[in-house]
């Protein structure tokens, strides 16, 4: 509350702490307004210069009436905060519960939006802000869980051979997809940052990167080939409306779900001295965990041997 007041606002004690692990987040209070969302970025992870490039990113789609939450003007000028030794943004509070993916107009409006936001994206690119690639999601946080001692001796040895195994598969169709454009991207758009309500609202460019297209869609699918064929048709059919979609993107489909999970293992990893994570992944470093990601691992394999989505 005390770094909420050195912008200027007024708090009136009420204090509520919001589900975030990566950064602290908390709705606050204000006396004769509605309540802020604050959130502190977690010290060490980005540069000023890249928390700059996020503001200006929401800002911008803000502007073309992108429905994003962006980051509050402050009186001082900017958008990030500094106090206390922490830096952070305030948001305007925006209620909504998560959208129903398994409904077709639902997957289709998201669409529409998501390629509203890659038109923005596509305007000019991310300087100071890293990539979505092979090595910044698959090879690093590997490398961190091995050097770290993470995975059990008895799985070690398996988990590296499939977790290699599985990269050099994510190299290949990488490398067959050469030619897919790069763009400014929301880059973690899973349903928990999509809060629908009467529409949808994007939130939390935390995580916003550069990267192909494909990296702010595949996550609206799951369920088999069947299903998840179905889901895209419906976001592509809103998709289409307002940018065109290159098919050789779906190449990466596969690709991209096995390097976030070599990415989420080295997330917690790497965050474990963190008191809330031992306390909210209890299961992590359990030998049944681990088998689980060998298995998965070897499941992404085969489906990278696939052929990829087809679509009318």
């Amino acid at each position: 509350m005390d770094c909420v007041e050195s912008t200027g606002l007024r708090c009136d004690g009420r204090l509520d702490a919001l589900n975030s692990f990566e950064n602290r987040v908390y709705q606050v209070g204000v006396v004769g307004a509605p309540p802020v969302i604050v959130k502190f970025y977690r010290p060490g992870r980005w540069s000023d210069s890249a928390i700059g490039e996020e503001h200006a990113f929401c800002i911008e789609l803000a502007a073309a009436e992108v429905p994003v939450v962006a980051p509050m003007a402050l009186a001082g000028g900017g958008t990030l905060a500094q106090a206390a030794g922490f830096r952070f943004a305030l948001y305007a509070k925006r209620a909504g519960r998560s959208p129903e993916l398994d409904d077709d107009d639902t997957l289709e409006w998201l669409g529409r939006f998501i390629a509203r936001i890659h038109a923005v994206g596509r305007r000019k690119p991310f300087v100071h802000r890293p990539g979505v690639d092979a090595h910044s999601y698959g090879e690093a946080p590997l490398a961190a869980l091995l050097a770290g001692h993470f995975v059990p001796d008895s799985l070690c040895a398996a988990y590296e051979a499939a977790a290699h195994h599985a990269l050099k598969r994510v190299h290949t169709r990488f490398s067959e997809a050469q030619g897919v454009q790069r763009l400014r991207l929301h880059a973690d758009c899973h349903a928990g940052n999509i809060l629908w309500s009467e529409g949808p609202h994007f939130v939390d460019f935390d995580d916003c990167r550069t990267g192909p297209a494909i990296q702010d869609l595949w996550m609206l699918l799951s369920g088999d080939r069947a299903a998840m064929t179905r889901q895209l048709a419906a976001v592509l059919e809103g998709y289409r409306m307002f940018a065109d979609f290159d098919r050789a993107e779906l190449l990466l489909i596969e690709p991209l779900r096995t390097l976030r999970l070599i990415h989420y293992a080295g997330w917690l990893a790497e965050r474990w001295r963190d008191p809330a994570f031992p306390a909210a992944f209890p299961w992590f470093g359990s030998e049944r965990y681990w088998q689980d990601q060998i298995l998965a691992l070897k499941e992404q394999i085969a489906a990278m041997d696939e052929p990829p989505l087809e679509l009318p």
